[in-house]
């Protein structure tokens, strides 16, 4: 259950940053609830995981899908396309989110 509690977790991150994003500021006081709506379910949920999941490996994850997720969308939405250089990064972030799930002895003795 832990694994479904980090992807609300990650889902919640990803709308209340690009929210926050939206907010100009806080100016905007749809965005600016949404953000923080956001960011209340993201950090609940990241409490439930943690207490089957190890705090370093669910903040691994979430922190790299978290940054994979959102330079995505803002790619779409904003027109913020990286560089070389940072999609490089982001690619060596999802090899390392990889790598902790499948061959980390911490992960696969979770899910036993």
């Amino acid at each position: 259950m832990g694994y479904w509690y980090l992807a609300i977790a990650i889902g919640a991150e990803v709308v209340a940053t690009l929210a926050l994003k939206a907010s100009n500021g806080f100016s905007d006081f749809t965005s600016s609830i949404i953000c923080i709506i956001g960011y209340a379910i993201a950090f609940y949920s990241l409490s439930l995981v943690l207490k089957t999941v190890p705090v370093g490996i669910a903040y691994a994850i979430w922190a790299g899908m978290g940054i994979i997720l959102i330079a995505s969308i803002s790619a779409v939405l904003y027109k913020q396309i990286p560089d070389l250089p940072a999609i490089i990064g982001m690619v060596l972030i999802l090899a390392g989110v990889v790598v902790i799930n499948v061959f980390s002895k911490t992960v696969s003795q979770l899910k036993k």
